[in-house]
């Protein structure tokens, strides 16, 4: 089973981050929320606190086979400030493992120049941040081993679609029935 790492930076969306969380987890999907900051509790947008699982500097990323990053803002923009997490995301997008990313986050994919002739989507008005994409306007779209989503009222849409693509179509289905979707 594939192993997802999940980043953490002070102004993330709660609900983009927590539900992607909690829906992987009732897939039994192994899920580790990262820290940014260099501390394991992390303020949401909405001040919400949150105590992630490991600090960046402290994780080994040997053992992730996919990167999740939510949006909101300040928490995005504090996303695409981290080197270190640019860095390993350039080295996966290299290997063609998958990345995703969701409302205001794909403007990190976009500075990397990952989206590229790729289709994407975000929150409005991010669309500029989305270097070279095709702008879909979606839910969600997957190009390749990139998945990006829109926004907090689809973070349902686009932790279902990370279920499928990591545990198969028959999880989904499951785990959207559980939820009473």
């Amino acid at each position: 089973m594939k192993k997802v790492a999940l980043f953490l930076a002070d102004g993330f969306e709660e609900i983009e981050a927590l539900a992607t969380v909690d829906i992987l987890r009732r897939a039994q999907i192994p899920v580790t929320t990262v820290s940014v900051t260099g501390k394991k509790e992390v303020a949401g947008a909405h001040s919400i606190p949150v105590i992630a699982d490991s600090l960046f500097n402290e994780t080994d990323f040997s053992q992730v086979d996919y990167l999740v990053l939510p949006g909101g803002m300040p928490g995005a923009q504090h996303l695409n400030e981290h080197e270190g997490l640019k860095k390993l995301i350039t080295e996966f997008d290299k290997r063609g493992e998958p990345i995703a990313a969701i409302c205001a986050a794909p403007m990190v994919l976009g500075g990397l120049g990952l989206l590229r002739e790729k289709q994407a989507t975000c929150y409005p008005g991010f669309e500029e941040k989305l270097i070279g994409a095709e702008i879909t306007g979606e839910k969600v779209v997957t190009d390749r081993h990139i998945t990006t989503g829109k926004g907090p009222g689809l973070a349902f849409d686009f932790a279902l679609t990370l279920v499928e693509q990591i545990a198969g179509s028959d999880k989904r289905r499951e785990v959207a029935q559980g939820l009473l979707l």
